[in-house]
């Protein structure tokens, strides 16, 4: 069974940084090609916003260029996902998801993502 466990996620202030963490179990995680951070704050609809592929292209969506950086560890079964100089708007609950094969609706696509955490929340103050 996949398991995927966020953390990290809590309350600052604009231009702070916070590191939000994603711990996979199970044995589909050499299976994954693309693990991904996807946010949704309420009233919206969840979006991108990093994806890493298994061999290490990141993309991301422009409102967190040059600000965010995702990475993985591979040995940990662990994704990673560093937030600097942060905004109002980042604020969200942040999920972490995985895919595996072709991501045929985009890599920033939250349908193209088969396994999803539960959730950690960021709150961003102005």
């Amino acid at each position: 069974q996949v398991q995927l466990v966020e953390s990290g996620g809590g309350s600052e202030q604009a231009g702070g940084s916070l590191r939000l963490s994603c711990a996979a179990s199970g044995d589909t995680y050499s299976s994954y090609s693309f693990m991904g951070w996807f946010r949704q704050a309420p009233g919206k609809a969840r979006e991108g916003v990093a994806t890493i592929h298994s061999r290490g292209s990141t993309y991301y969506t422009d409102s967190v260029k040059g600000r965010f950086t995702i990475s993985r560890d591979d040995a940990e079964k662990t994704l990673f996902l560093q937030m600097n100089s942060l905004k109002p708007e980042d604020t969200a609950m942040y999920y972490c998801a995985a895919a595996e094969g072709t991501l045929w609706a985009g890599v920033l696509n939250p349908r193209s993502y088969r396994y999803w955490g539960q959730g950690t929340q960021v709150t961003v103050s102005s």
